[in-house]
């Protein structure tokens, strides 16, 4: 396992990736997260996930860093994973984080998930989450039961993607093309972010599928599974463009940018639990 303790020297931000961490501003949005621990950061496991001075891990909630092999066998380094680490190495290490949650508190491996703030040097308060987002050194990735200040968050990342900060400049992490079926299926396995027109919408026996293309059964689909799917028909926006009754959806050649892990049915598929998972992009970049 590659992590960093305080006992070895730091490796400090310097070059482009030390003009990204002076630039950034720090304040933080707000958002609704309960108060949880203070404690120390001891150790960076990678550019999501930290060990405190309990011997806990904490992995971040709302974002995902580049991948270190962190012991599996046969796992690639992901681009600029490196970067991750020693960016939230020079940010948190051997400093005092207060943590903070929006959902489930701890994951099946025994970490605990958490939202992390620590204190600049002028004791202004910096959401680590947020920072990472913003130097382009994560993605937003939530989940159903952990999706509290996702607004906030996607607004760091876009912010990063624009000015094609870190993962942003490279082709690992570009957004695809929910046209391109061939490609999708050569990515079939891993995260990505896809982004194009939906072409129909429909409720099935209480299933949400989104075709992005004329044949469901060979073109790139978004589908959200009947427990999830109250979710989105429950909430204000998705509502309202989802119709429920078998007529048009509101949804059909809207835009919209979907996150999440790709697989095979029909197709290239995303299975989505949750709204936050769907950007809706006719009037955002």
């Amino acid at each position: 396992m590659h992590i960093l303790s305080c006992g070895r020297a730091l490796w400090l931000a310097s070059g482009l990736l030390g003009a990204l961490l002076l630039a950034v501003p720090v304040a933080h949005a707000a958002c609704e997260l309960e108060q949880g621990d203070i404690s120390r950061a001891v150790a960076i496991v990678d550019g999501d996930t930290v060990v405190l001075d309990n011997g806990r891990q904490v992995r971040f909630t709302g974002i995902q860093a580049p991948k270190l092999p962190l012991g599996r066998a046969n796992f690639e380094t992901w681009p600029l994973a490196g970067d991750a680490h020693a960016a939230l190495s020079a940010l948190a290490l051997g400093k005092p984080v207060t943590l903070r949650h929006g959902g489930r508190r701890d994951d099946r491996h025994g970490r605990i998930l958490a939202h992390l703030f620590i204190a600049d040097a002028n004791g202004r308060e910096v959401w680590l989450q947020r920072e990472m987002l913003r130097v382009g050194l994560a993605r937003v990735y939530t989940f159903r039961d952990n999706r509290a200040c996702a607004a906030e968050l996607l607004a760091a990342e876009r912010e990063a993607r624009q000015a094609q900060r870190g993962i942003w400049a490279d082709p690992f992490y570009a957004i695809r093309d929910a046209a391109d079926v061939t490609a999708l299926e050569r990515l079939s396995g891993s995260f990505e972010l896809v982004e194009g027109r939906v072409v129909s919408a429909a409720v099935v026996r209480d299933r949400i599928y989104f075709n992005f293309g004329a044949d469901w059964r060979t073109d790139f689909t978004v589908t959200v599974a009947s427990r999830d799917a109250r979710l989105f028909l429950d909430d204000r926006i998705w509502g309202a463009l989802l119709d429920q009754d078998g007529g048009p959806s509101g949804i059909e050649n809207r835009r919209v940018r979907v996150r999440g892990w790709l697989g095979r049915y029909n197709g290239p598929e995303i299975t989505v639990t949750h709204p936050e998972q769907i950007e809706l992009l006719d009037d955002t970049p």
